[in-house]
């Protein structure tokens, strides 16, 4: 495709990747567009900040993602201040920060010096293969997050586990007719494969499953025990007469009893539908899920947690940490409706024999219910991770902790495990910052691995689609504000328009123009004249200060569209500058030409960096393109000149390939479920 005679309309999606762009003469519109967008403008620039909506109490909207053809092209202009300009290049001169790396083996410990980031993700059921739901609900998140902290030199610490306890792994054991430990060892390395190979980089990935879990929440027991905080009391309960067991939590399903919702396959302890909490003796006509039978209802003695005598404690503290953390509207709104509609006594016992045995004479015969213990968890795996495991879990005023989670996880993560805690007056450390999201449905349905609905950890490496394309789109339609939408049609528009045609190609077209024309080696770019330059580092500083500003909140989704942006600026510019038209011309053009190509290999390296929480793949790819065979450099709130005069970078290779139609047509015919 040929440049438009005026570059103001340059459609950047179908710019090519080599030189012969069909360059317009320095003389006619390519000089004039150059001089037209090197005008610095004091108006305020059009990038608006991205907001966060308020999540609605009705009936969840969706996010339907639009699949185009093609991405709609979004207009750009250089438009910094002089002031930012100057500000820009006093730090674009300045030596870049270099990376600080852990030693091999070496465990990671707070330090008197740093900004100490402790990062949770919900643990998964160790019996459930986690969807591509489970993955950007949490864990993804988490990892992405993790992954920028450390970038940015925080001292980060990244800690998550399967959740083994409970009613579904003795139901799942039943079923495979093994032990509960045997299926919690045999899921537990299917979890890590599938984590693996999506890359998530866990400091530690423990499991609940262990003495340590059985030492810490006994300890936080007795010391809620100790201060009249727990009680026992007479419960109805499910009794399956054919099993002879009591029918705790999952053991037992039925219609929910919210006349409002009504699904028909609502468990015992929470409706996955309307996310409703449940008492079991609610449901509308309940079957035992093991033999299928009706129970009958029978009392049993049970232990409670007194959550109303702890609720002024933990309004006080929600109040703290919601308005000084970052809290994501949903989380902040569901804690909200908790707290408003009052705080009741719950149960934190169950009639079970897979658990932490309660301690307490008279209940030794059964567990902690599994909502009691499994938050327990993130502190045992620490504590299996390092001896050291009270510096992170007991000193509140030099840890920051982030925890991600979907939405229906918030109140166990915002209101009960933060009152266990509040309750030993143990000085826990307790989340500063909750990113609780809304849900990812998979086309017009739900993922169901029973009806073999949409794409679960364990398909998606059994596809033509590498890990960090997966990662790409599950980010880029991360459900921040509600409930969103996985499209293959989706997936293949944006692979196709926002990697191939935006990203890819910018980066494509830098190195392969220097490596074939300027021998590879980079140009010295410390000192700039032209005015459209030294606003191209003005511009791209301002867009990575956008960028660290929604990752700092965790708004992942908006920080990769930030990077796409970046990328977007890199294409405008060169469109502008013509590289490929002067440096055939004049020495003084030549040396401009090799200018404007130093300055797009620098931010190739700073998208190097910006993007591997996102694509670490990708960023370890391009760096070796760039001749840089490892991160060096940290990430700092200034776009610097990482690339010294005289390098040589490596050869240009195609970073993403193009989806075709028929292969997602083949994946969603694939996962599309059973047909009724």
């Amino acid at each position: 495709m040929a440049t438009s005679d005026n570059t103001d309309d340059i459609n950047l999606q179908n710019l090519k990747v080599e030189e012969s762009t069909a360059p317009q003469s320095e003389a006619t519109s390519g000089a004039a567009s150059t001089d037209k967008a090197a005008k610095s403008k004091k108006e305020k620039p059009k990038q608006e900040k991205p907001k966060q909506e308020k999540p609605k109490q009705e009936k969840p909207k969706q996010e339907k993602p639009q699949a185009t053809a093609e991405a709609p092209v979004e207009e750009l202009d250089f438009n910094r201040s002089q002031e930012e300009v100057v500000q820009a290049l006093d730090q674009w001169s300045k030596k870049p920060s270099t990376l600080n790396k852990p030693k091999p083996d070496e465990k990671i410990t707070p330090k008197a010096d740093a900004r100490n980031i402790m990062i949770t993700s919900a643990l998964p059921y160790v019996n459930n293969v986690p969807h591509l739901g489970n993955l950007i609900g949490s864990l993804l998140s988490a990892d992405v997050f993790a992954r920028y902290c450390r970038l940015r030199n925080y001292n980060t610490l990244y800690i998550c586990g399967t959740d083994e306890y409970g009613t579904a792994t003795e139901t799942k054991a039943l079923e495979e007719k093994c032990t509960p430990r045997e299926i919690c060892d045999k899921y537990y390395d299917l979890h890590t494969n599938i984590y693996k190979w999506f890359q998530l980089d866990f400091d530690f990935f423990g499991r609940t499953s262990t003495q340590k879990q059985t030492e810490i929440a006994q300890d936080i027991f007795w010391k809620l025990h100790k201060r009249n905080l727990i009680f026992n009391q007479s419960v109805e309960q499910l009794y399956c007469d054919n099993c002879q067991r009591f029918l705790a939590d999952r053991y037992v399903a039925g219609i929910c009893p919210d006349l409002a919702c009504k699904f028909i396959d609502a468990r015992g302890d929470q409706c996955d539908k309307c996310g409703k909490l449940i008492n079991a003796v609610d449901l509308i006509d309940p079957k035992c899920q093991i033999c299928r039978s009706t129970p009958e209802i029978r009392k049993s003695e049970h232990l409670f947690l007194d959550l109303p005598t702890l609720s002024s404690d933990v309004q006080s503290w929600f109040q703290k940490s919601s308005t000084t953390g970052h809290w994501t509207n949903t989380a902040t709104a569901i804690t909200e409706a908790w707290l408003n509609e009052g705080l009741k006594p719950r149960c934190i016992t169950r009639d079970l024999k897979w658990g932490t045995p309660v301690p307490l004479e008279g209940y030794t015969d059964k567990v902690f219910y599994v909502w009691f213990d499994a938050p327990i968890g993130y502190i045992s795996i620490a504590a299996n991770y390092t001896d050291d495991w009270e510096q992170w879990w007991k000193q509140p005023n030099k840890i920051e902790l982030f925890q991600f989670m979907a939405k229906d996880n918030v109140p166990f993560h915002s209101v009960i495990f933060p009152a266990c805690l509040l309750g030993t007056q143990d000085n826990y450390t307790i989340v500063n910052h909750l990113s609780g999201i809304d849900y990812l449905n998979y086309e017009d349905s739900k993922f169901s691995k029973s009806r073999g609905v949409g794409v679960f950890g364990d398909h998606a490496q059994h596809t033509e689609i590498p890990s960090d394309i997966w990662r790409f789109y599950l980010l880029y339609v991360r459900p921040e504000t509600q409930d969103s939408v996985f499209s293959w049609a989706d997936l293949m528009s944006k692979n196709n328009s926002e990697l191939l045609n935006n990203l890819g190609n910018f980066i494509n077209r830098a190195i392969a123009f220097c490596e074939k024309n300027l021998a590879g080696k980079i140009s010295d770019v410390n000192q700039l004249e032209t005015p459209l330059d030294q606003l191209f580092v003005a511009q791209i500083t301002y867009e990575l200060n956008a960028y660290l500003e929604v990752m700092e909140k965790t708004r992942l989704r908006d920080g990769l569209k930030c990077v796409l942006r970046m990328s977007r600026y890199g294409n405008q510019y060169l469109q502008l500058k013509q590289p490929w038209a002067k440096y055939k011309g004049s020495d003084a053009d030549r040396r401009d030409a090799e200018i404007s190509i130093a300055l797009a290999l620098n931010l190739v390296y700073l998208l190097s960096l910006v993007l591997q929480p996102f694509m670490p793949t990708t960023s370890d790819e391009i760096r070796q393109q760039l001749n840089i065979n490892e991160s060096v450099y940290a990430l700092e709130n200034a776009f610097r000149c990482y690339l010294p005069a005289g390098h040589t970078i490596g050869q240009a290779k195609p970073l993403f390939k193009r989806i075709e139609k028929a292969l997602v047509e083949e994946y969603r015919l694939r996962f599309a479920g059973q047909k009724k």
